[in-house]
């Protein structure tokens, strides 16, 4: 993996903005027999393959130095389908149907001390707390991909789909000269977010993903690329437990998580696996988030070379200071968000460079690589979203100037 000795390098959390070619051919698409599995046709393989060489092409020129396919091999109907980094592990494992049961409206459940349960996606705390700023205006649904339940035994079924993903990318990087690359990939905790009809456990339903998710892991860093383990359960669920449990209650909630997690790197090299924590990608006030220092512990469990962290969004940029009283691994780095996903405003370069400064000054220069908070397709205008590409490469510049001079 490559790390920032001589300059800052410069990554991102995944997605991007798909072309109107990409995003069109996407909804014409249809779904197999199981209803949430799109059919693959070589037109839209050939479509999908050029767009992704394009991508990579433009990431290099906006000073992007750790490229990735931008998450086009996973589905996505429109452009704000915000479930796409979750809904494509669904058509990659057998084991679920569509029964007519859905996670966002299934009734409330509440937690009780020492007995830590998801709620349902209406019942986060955060909406609750801002029940008419999150309704105002906002057609009620669960969004384009129908979800599933788990309803019997898991099982990865994507090795055509994850070779696609690495034939596209591995081209991609060779054409512009790129030396690594990433694909993302969902963590056990995050996949399992569906209702489980089968397993006799919620903790037997999250190590059937993570055996499955080994294959999708293995597949990548086999290739030669770095993979990256998107997971948000690792700070979201904390929002979506009712009412708001205690700090000892969730890390052991959330330590079942890291373990599966584990389970499903095991043999893999940690220098091809980084980590990406978030606290949800959608637009809200997330006053609930629970705090960095409670967590970041258990984060650096996960068996990864770096970890990808939100640190640009206002409710999370000030737990810089975190990383002052916390010792990083050796070896280990860290990607911290010095760009939001969250707001049209285009960092200036100057930001951006003091933002990176502050988390060299805090566990070396040689150990930060500048990133955004989390994808930036599906959440802003891509003409934005390519200022700030833009801005992070800028920033990376002047931030290299002074750490290097």
């Amino acid at each position: 993996m490559l790390n920032s000795s001589d300059r800052i390098q410069t990554t991102h959390a995944g997605s991007l903005p798909r072309t109107p070619e990409l995003i069109a051919a996407n909804e014409a698409r249809e779904f197999e027999e199981d209803g949430f599995t799109f059919k693959r046709t070589p037109e839209y393989t050939q479509l999908e393959g050029e767009a992704v060489a394009d991508l990579v092409a433009r990431q290099k020129a906006l000073g992007i130095t750790v490229p990735g396919d931008g998450e086009y091999g996973k589905a996505m109907s429109s452009a704000v389908d915000y479930g796409a980094w979750w809904s494509y592990s669904f058509q990659r494992v057998s084991g679920l149907s569509l029964d007519g049961s859905n996670i966002f409206t299934t009734p409330p459940v509440r937690s009780t001390p020492g007995n830590v349960r998801l709620t349902s996606f209406p019942d986060r705390r955060d909406r609750e707390l801002f029940a008419e700023a999150y309704t105002d205006g906002v057609e009620t649904g669960s969004g384009a991909t129908p979800f599933p339940s788990t309803t019997g035994p898991i099982s990865y079924i994507g090795h055509e789909a994850i070779a696609n993903d690495i034939a596209n990318l591995t081209s991609a990087l060779a054409a512009s000269g790129f030396t690594e690359g990433f694909i993302t990939s969902i963590a056990p905790g995050s996949a399992s977010r569906v209702l489980n009809e089968h397993y006799a456990t919620e903790e037997e339903h999250i190590w059937a993903w993570a055996d499955a998710l080994h294959e999708e892991y293995k597949a990548i860093t086999d290739a030669g690329l770095v993979v990256q383990i998107d997971d948000p359960s690792i700070a979201e669920n904390w929002d979506q437990i009712n009412p708001e449990p205690s700090i000892e209650d969730y890390r052991a909630f959330t330590r079942i998580r890291v373990e599966a997690l584990n389970y499903a790197l095991r043999d893999l090299p940690e220098d091809q696996i980084r980590f990406h924590l978030c606290w949800g990608s959608w637009h809200g006030p997330h006053t609930t988030d629970i705090e960095l220092k409670h967590i970041v512990d258990l984060m650096l469990e996960i068996n990864a070379g770096a970890y990808s962290f939100e640190a640009a969004n206002a409710r999370h940029e000030h737990e810089w200071t975190v990383w002052e009283e916390t010792k990083l691994p050796e070896g280990k780095l860290i990607l911290p968000g010095v760009i939001g996903h969250a707001t049209n405003v285009v960092e200036h370069p100057e930001l951006v460079a003091q933002r990176i400064e502050r988390f060299a000054s805090a566990v070396g220069r040689e150990n930060v690589i500048a990133s955004t908070d989390c994808g930036l397709g599906g959440r802003i205008h891509p003409q934005i979203a390519v200022a700030k590409l833009e801005a992070l490469g800028r920033g990376a510049e002047l931030a290299t100037e002074r750490l290097w001079r």
